[in-house]
């Protein structure tokens, strides 16, 4: 019995490209050193005694500016290729943080934040570029599974560190965030390839487009790629406040239920995705994934158990359809996208969720206030079912939809 777990989890690693590994690395330094933007709120609030209001604007504009460098760094990416974008991303991002530490006058921080946030959001569509240069369709969904798993853990990593760095000064998270910005670019320059190194296998779509916003299929996806992003970004945005004031759960307690999320994606995801990745279209995991994730909001509804339990098993339910969906997006567009459009893919996957990360809060926070967080739960739940079914009409009408766009 452990001899076949461990064969699963050394099947689930082996046969990836070594590039593959080193762009891993690469997100994993880059996220860890992400520690500003989840303490940017008190940051404001506590260090430059700015109201709630004004430190809420300021990450409005980090959230506007990483759509604008979403859209940018696709198309650089298109034109001068994933490897420039990235290096030179990740080098003007670590000076942008170190000039937003230094940063006093409110008016200043919030153009600087914009700025630092479009670049440091242009880096991802070159970074997502690169597994599909990196990969080919065979293992193209256990790239990015790889790749989402260093982005998780490096979150993981930088949230904790930068509580204990916040604890002791915020100024040092810049500088903490300027210098891992640095070495993750010091380790593109000198150790990850300037080019694609894997043949790429027959692609089993034969549809492909000069412009990914002529692509009507793809278009489609986006939107309810966003509205499936809305739906799961509760889960950090107005379910620990659930959890908190209805649930009456402590701070250590809604910590480990979000540390849970990212335990089980670091334990699971990669072996699961080895196992099930060629059995059947990537929509109907993500139509499976999307159900499964708003069927865990409605846990909290229907069930009167102990809080924290129920709390830990919507976590592990949300994790379950975090991993049946996410990894099988990424795959998708990677395979409908070639070399020379790849980067218009990536930027728009990228704004779908920087769009759902400024309505996602917004929009659970106006329903929780004005009726309540069970109402909240169902039309999240109602949101999902329709994803889902949206999704669906995409897989049955693909063909069809990608006919007429050619046409």
């Amino acid at each position: 019995m452990l001899a076949s777990v461990l064969h699963l989890y050394k099947n689930a690693f082996t046969g990836l490209n070594p590039s593959v590994w080193l762009l891993s690395l690469v997100q994993l330094i880059n996220r860890s050193g992400t520690m500003v933007v989840p303490f940017m709120t008190m940051y404001m609030t506590q260090s430059q005694g700015v109201s709630i209001t004004q430190a809420g604007f300021v990450l409005t504009c980090f959230g506007l500016g990483s759509i604008l460098g979403a859209l940018t760094g696709g198309k650089l990416t298109d034109k001068f290729g994933y490897y420039p974008v990235m290096l030179g991303t990740l080098t003007l991002g670590g000076f942008s943080f170190f000039v937003l530490g230094l940063l006093h006058d409110y008016t200043w921080i919030c153009v600087m934040t914009f700025i630092l946030a479009m670049i440091n959001e242009a880096f991802r569509p070159a970074g997502m570029t690169a597994i599909g240069a990196f990969s080919n369709a065979e293992t193209r969904t256990r790239s990015s599974s790889l790749v989402r798993l260093s982005v998780n853990l490096g979150w993981a990593i930088g949230a904790s560190i930068g509580g204990l760095i916040a604890s002791y000064n915020y100024q040092y998270l810049f500088w903490v965030d300027g210098w891992t910005n640095l070495f993750a670019a010091f380790i593109v320059l000198f150790f990850l390839k300037n080019r694609p190194i894997v043949k790429e296998l027959p692609k089993t779509q034969t549809t492909s487009f000069v412009s990914a916003y002529k692509d009507k299929s793809y278009m489609i996806f986006i939107f309810l790629s966003l509205l499936f992003a809305i739906c799961f970004f509760q889960v950090f945005t107005t379910l620990p406040l659930y959890l908190k004031r209805e649930l009456f759960l402590s701070e250590k307690q809604i910590g480990l239920t979000m540390a849970l999320n990212g335990l089980l994606i670091a334990l699971f995801e990669m072996v699961i995705i080895t196992k099930i990745s060629k059995k059947t279209n990537e929509l109907n995991y993500i139509i499976l994934g999307t159900l499964i994730v708003g069927f865990s909001y409605i846990l909290f509804n229907v069930f009167s158990i102990n809080p924290f339990l129920i709390a830990v098993i919507a976590s592990i339910i949300i994790t379950i359809g975090e991993i049946l969906s996410m990894p099988f997006m990424m795959s998708f567009w990677l395979n409908r996208s070639n070399e020379s459009n790849r980067g218009q893919y990536a930027a728009l996957y990228t704004v779908s969720y920087s769009a759902a990360h400024i309505l996602g809060p917004s929009f659970g926070g106006l329903i929780a206030d004005h009726y309540g967080f069970h109402m909240l739960w169902w039309i999240i739940f109602t949101m999902s079912i329709l994803t889902a079914l949206g999704y669906y009409y995409l897989k049955q009408n693909e063909s069809r939809i990608d006919l007429k766009s050619i046409v």
